[in-house]
């Protein structure tokens, strides 16, 4: 049992598969007592019954999917002291990102960013009052280096880092902890959906989601910011902030590349 996880109460977001299922098992075997979301009322339960947790389905992104989601788990566990704000969408799926409509680009915003403010909004004030907790946000590698292909959901990861980071700063002296998850491929519905990407996304070993969750469960130890389940992103994020222009050109030069391939026509 994980001295962090045991008899905690954690809130798992898009839990009914990938990544979100794999951190809701590993923290339920780490003896936490654990609320699974999920759209999807049939695999939220569905994973639930697997680990022994509780099922609230729901939109957890809209203001009034968060606010229902943190009642039904504060009425279930007494307490959320763990919010993994894991559910995430991917790109427009279409060939030239820069026409993406807008219509998806607030969608992209609500999920992958606004979701995570709404959620902290209504949690930090109560954990400034109750002693603290932990808000994890799964964001990506791509809201570290630069994706190549989706804009959206490359802007989008780059917020929710800041924004985790911007929580860090502002509360972590006052016993907030924040981590952000940020793996490059992982063998799940999302990378099999990449098309073209899937090879490049998966350079450096497509993971399994119970490699990310384990990744986590170890950051828990000393309480690291950034969880790089792939641990080649932290030379690549150095090289990215050292040298910009370097780093731009060659993923320059790797972009022409796939343009020549007709990859992503």
């Amino acid at each position: 049992m994980h001295p962090q996880l045991q008899d905690k109460g954690v809130v798992v977001t898009g839990a009914g598969r990938g990544i979100g299922r794999a951190l809701a098992t590993r923290a339920a075997a780490e003896g936490a007592r654990v609320v699974v979301n999920d759209l999807d009322p049939a695999t939220a339960q569905a994973v639930a019954d697997a680990v022994g947790g509780t099922a609230i389905a729901g939109d957890a992104s809209s203001a009034d999917g968060v606010a229902a989601l943190i009642d039904g788990a504060t009425e279930v566990l007494g307490r959320i002291d763990v919010y993994c704000a894991n559910a995430g969408i991917d790109g427009a799926g279409g060939v030239d990102s820069l026409q993406t409509s807008d219509e998806h680009w607030h969608r992209m915003l609500d999920v992958n960013v606004m979701a995570h403010v709404r959620a902290a909004r209504l949690l930090v004030p109560r954990w400034l009052e109750t002693g603290g907790g932990r808000f994890v946000v799964t964001a990506s590698a791509a809201g570290l280096l630069t994706m190549i292909g989706s804009a959206p959901y490359s802007v989008t990861k780059h917020a929710s880092v800041a924004f985790a980071e911007w929580l860090s700063v502002t509360y972590g002296h006052r016993g907030v902890t924040v981590q952000a998850i940020c793996p490059q491929g992982v063998r799940t519905q999302m990378l099999e959906d990449a098309g073209p990407l899937q090879e490049l996304l998966s350079r450096d070993q497509a993971l399994e989601p119970e490699q990310v969750a384990d990744a986590w469960t170890t950051a828990l130890a000393d309480d690291r910011f950034l969880v790089l389940p792939h641990p080649e992103v932290a030379g690549y994020y150095a090289a990215r902030a050292t040298d910009t222009d370097r780093w731009l050109a060659g993923m320059r030069r790797l972009q022409h590349k796939i343009d020549e391939s007709g990859l992503m026509r």
